[in-house]
Parts: structure tokens; C-alpha cells; sequence
């Protein structure tokens, strides 16, 4: 499997549940998220994408450079809508071509962040281990707000763990 074909895993189930969220559930402040919203998260996870998108076009990709736009926050048919067009966007990256990354680290002008190569293909997983890992918290926020609309058991999960969950559980099965 590609990182393309890993991050597009992952983006259709983030397109099944925007599609299915009460936009009220998907934009509600939640204590067991810190405050933030499940809407945010999503938010969040699409600034990343949009972010690979942008600095394709550069050579140059800047993850502190997020639009944050409030509309893909609160209306989760509107962030359905820009997560599968920015998945256009990005599908066509060749995975083996360089790019730049420009870290940002606390402390640091813009001028003092460093730029480190790396390829389309490390900053694809790097957008999928991200997305993970914001969908982890999601659960947490579906399991709080709306938990009969969780249905995947895998959902913010990383493969590694679903793998080792499924061995342990063909162990214990013998």
C-alpha cells in the first residue's frame, strides 16, 4: 500500500462520519476535548492537508501556515466537501519527488526555523500519523457527544495497533 492509498483510506472514513454528524454535535464545545469541538479537530487535521497542497506549488511545505477557516469548524458538510478537494489536490504528488518541510519549533523568528528535505510520500504518512492521531481524540469527542454514530472500531486507531490487537486476539483464540 502508498501513502496516497493509506491517507485516502483514512480520509473516505473521515467523509463517512462528516456525513452523518449532527452539525450541532459537530461544532459543540466539549469538555472531555479540552473545549475545543469535534468540528475543530477535523479543522485541524484538514489545515494539515490544505498545508501540503499549498506549498506543493513552492516545494516548500509550512504546517505552521493553517488557514483555520471557522466554516470547515462548524458545518461538517462544507469540511466534506473541502477535505475531498483538497484530496484532489495532493493525489497527485509523486511520492518519490523532494520537497522541503520548514519546521516550527517555540522560541523561533521566522527567519531562524530550519528547512529539512523530504519527500511527498514522508509528508503523506506524515498527514495520515497525524490524522490518526486527531482521530483518536475524535472518538473521544463522538464518545461524549453523539456515541451511537461511532461504528468503526478501527477509527482512530493506528494499523500498528490494529494488527497487534487482531494477533493477540488470534493468540488467545488458539
Amino acid at each position: 500500500m502508498s501513502s496516497k492509498q493509506g491517507l485516502q483510506g483514512i480520509t473516505r472514513q473521515m467523509e463517512n462520519y462528516l456525513t452523518q454528524i449532527d452539525p450541532a454535535d459537530y461544532r459543540q464545545p466539549l469538555d472531555v476535548l479540552s473545549g475545543s469541538s469535534i468540528g475543530q479537530h477535523f479543522r485541524h487535521i484538514f489545515d494539515f492537508y490544505h498545508c501540503l497542497a499549498k506549498g506543493a506549488a513552492e516545494d516548500l511545505v509550512d504546517y505552521a501556515n493553517r488557514e483555520r477557516d471557522p466554516r470547515v469548524e462548524s458545518d461538517p458538510i462544507f469540511a466534506a466537501q473541502v477535505l475531498g478537494e483538497t484530496m484532489k489536490q495532493i493525489a497527485h504528488l509523486p511520492e518519490d519527488q523532494s520537497v522541503r518541510m520548514r519546521a516550527d519549533f517555540i522560541h523561533l523568528s521566522e527567519a531562524e526555523r530550519p528547512v529539512y528535505p523530504s519527500s511527498y510520500g514522508r509528508e503523506l504518512t506524515f498527514l495520515h500519523d497525524h490524522a490518526v492521531h486527531h482521530l483518536a481524540l475524535i472518538k473521544i469527542g463522538f464518545r461524549a457527544q453523539c456515541p451511537g454514530l461511532l461504528t468503526d472500531p478501527h477509527f482512530g486507531v493506528a494499523p500498528s495497533t490494529v494488527r497487534f490487537r487482531e494477533e493477540q486476539n488470534t493468540e488467545t483464540s488458539r
